[in-house]
């Protein structure tokens, strides 16, 4: 018998990745803790997220939605179940195969921003790319179109203190386009603004989402935010169901 070593290779292997959904989820369980004070965050959650879709995740606060964001974007692994991203299993992966899919496949937005205080928004967008060891002339032109693209084109200079939080997480927002992920996972993306200047932000993601081409999968629990997605799935007591398809579904 022929040893399966991808597990232990580090290499993110795809099989046909467009013959199938962008995200596939199934079975997934994830408890925390041991017996009866044992907290179950989900409980035998499946669904599939199509290629090129807005999908919404909404739920109370510590419904386990964080929970289900980090174990689609492998920050943590299931108890039981499956995630598939874009064609990879992600159980198959080591540690390196991990950190491969996040930095290359994967675009992740928080609520807290989480640029560096020391370098100008430009500096923030690139450093995912000098991860990647992109070449300067390819990085700095990318830089600059993502910048555009958010509607900071006059703010390359500056840092984070001197931007208001629209325009930092707008900057967060072009970061996690910077190595051209397949997915975009945000958490709570709009939590730390204010209504008006949220649903900019979320319209920016449903438009970066047409016009980049990706999928992204974004957890709020704001009802005129829920209203941009292409479907919504309702987290509660551990499961997911599907209320229904937004009006905007199929526009």
């Amino acid at each position: 018998m022929t040893e399966d070593t991808s597990a232990h290779s580090g290499t993110a292997v795809a099989e046909d990745p467009a013959a199938g959904p962008m995200v596939r989820v199934q079975n997934l369980h994830r408890s925390y803790g041991t017996g009866a004070s044992a907290v179950h965050a989900l409980r035998g959650v499946s669904f599939d997220i199509p290629r090129g879709e807005l999908v919404a995740l909404k739920g109370r606060s510590g419904s386990g939605k964080t929970t289900l964001l980090n174990l689609v974007g492998g920050l943590d692994s299931p108890d039981e179940g499956r995630v598939t991203v874009d064609g990879t299993d992600l159980s198959g992966l080591g540690e390196n195969g991990l950190l491969e899919l996040r930095r290359d496949r994967i675009g992740f937005i928080f609520q807290s921003f989480g640029l560096i205080p020391i370098l100008t928004a430009a500096e923030n967008v690139g450093v995912p790319m000098r991860l990647r060891r992109t070449d300067p002339g390819e990085r700095e032109e990318r830089v600059e179109l993502l910048l555009a693209l958010v509607g900071l084109a006059g703010h390359a200079a500056q840092r984070p203190g001197e931007l208001s939080g629209g325009q930092q997480q707008r900057v967060a927002v072009a970061r996690a386009l910077a190595n051209r992920p397949a997915l975009l996972i945000a958490d709570e993306p709009t939590g730390q603004l204010d209504a008006e200047t949220g649903l900019a932000v979320m319209e920016l993601l449903r438009a970066v989402v047409r016009g980049e081409g990706v999928t992204a999968l974004v957890a709020t629990h704001d009802a005129q935010l829920l209203g941009l997605a292409d479907r919504v799935l309702d987290l509660t007591d551990g499961h997911v169901s599907e209320p229904g398809r937004s009006s905007l579904a199929g526009d």
